[in-house]
């Protein structure tokens, strides 16, 4: 009797450690915090993919740059120290150069052509560049539009900003136009901003009112104005090595739950948007809403000829094509 009694035991205790061992746990990093669009990306995806694969993969969720800035994750999914990463793409370009494209100003009328365009033939073709740079792109989100801020004086036109010491982001494509403003540009990992602002290293920064919000840059900055200079992706990445190893289910299950979770992620932007220009009024923030964004197109004539002979007209038409 005891001896069944203890072979019942140790069998449930094995029980328990092969379902214990069956469990896998991977991690994914954002650079801003948790209660922000990309926050909400993360903690979707990460529910949605232990629900997908019955709880034998579990998603750790790590929040404003706790695991370092987006290219130290991104280097980190590429060397496989890290599974998974959810990024804007200011530093892809680093990594995956046919990605720069997407970083053009005014490149978007709005949001829904840019989803149009990362959801349709384009941005899936451009998903699949990132397979032979040691990356599974599971799918494309938002960070959203653009706008400029700063401590010193109120951006009307592209005069205002001459001058201007701006954090950018550490992207070839956004220094080259910033600089076409006359702007100083700084390139600067985003867990570095906040400090570099209220300690006045910078004048200001770029970033969509999501951002803006979330990082609460209303505390460190006077002037916002509403430029949309730039529409700026977000995209799901996960090492191509730690994707290959799952089963053809669970690869389904992975890509499924980084689409619901780009889903929440635009929807969070809608909202923030709706919501942004009024929440950092309330907070003291000088807004410029009504910006003629033709003066601003017409002074970075100059680099987008530049860009042309880089990206190739056509390819640039392709995008602004799409409807």
């Amino acid at each position: 009797m005891k001896l069944s009694k203890l072979f019942i035991g140790l069998s449930l205790a094995m029980g328990l450690v092969a379902a214990a061992s069956a469990q896998t746990t991977m991690k994914i990093s954002i650079s801003v915090a948790q209660n922000s669009h990309q926050g909400v990306a993360i903690d979707t995806f990460a529910k949605e993919v232990e629900k997908r694969t019955s709880g034998r993969y579990k998603i750790q969720t790590f929040y404003a740059g706790a695991l370092g800035g987006e290219r130290e994750s991104i280097e980190a999914v590429q060397l496989g120290t890290q599974e998974l990463a959810f990024s804007s793409t200011g530093p892809v370009p680093n990594f995956v150069p046919e990605a720069k494209i997407l970083d053009i100003p005014f490149l978007f009328r709005d949001k829904a052509h840019a989803r149009a365009v990362l959801d349709g033939p384009i941005g899936q073709d451009l998903l699949g560049k990132f397979d032979s740079k040691g990356f599974k792109a599971l799918a494309w989100a938002e960070n959203g539009f653009r706008h400029m801020t700063n401590s010193k004086r109120a951006v009307n036109t592209p005069e205002d900003l001459k001058g201007l010491k701006m954090r950018t982001m550490e992207n070839p494509v956004h220094v080259a136009a910033y600089k076409g403003f006359g702007i100083i540009t700084t390139p600067m990992a985003f867990p570095e901003v906040f400090t570099a602002l209220q300690q006045g290293t910078v004048d200001g920064q770029e970033n969509p009112l999501s951002v803006i919000m979330s990082a609460k840059f209303d505390q460190v900055q006077k002037y916002l104005s509403l430029t949309g200079h730039v529409y700026s992706p977000c995209i799901f990445l996960m090492n191509k090595a730690t994707f290959e190893k799952l089963s053809a289910a669970d690869k389904q299950a992975f890509l499924d739950a980084a689409k619901e979770g780009a889903k929440a992620n635009r929807a969070r932007v809608d909202t923030d948007d709706a919501t942004g220009v009024a929440d950092l009024r309330s907070k003291g923030m000088s807004v410029v809403e009504n910006v003629d964004k033709s003066k601003f197109v017409a002074a970075l004539t100059a680099v987008n000829a530049d860009f042309e002979k880089q990206f190739g007209k056509a390819n640039i038409d392709a995008i602004r094509n799409v409807k």
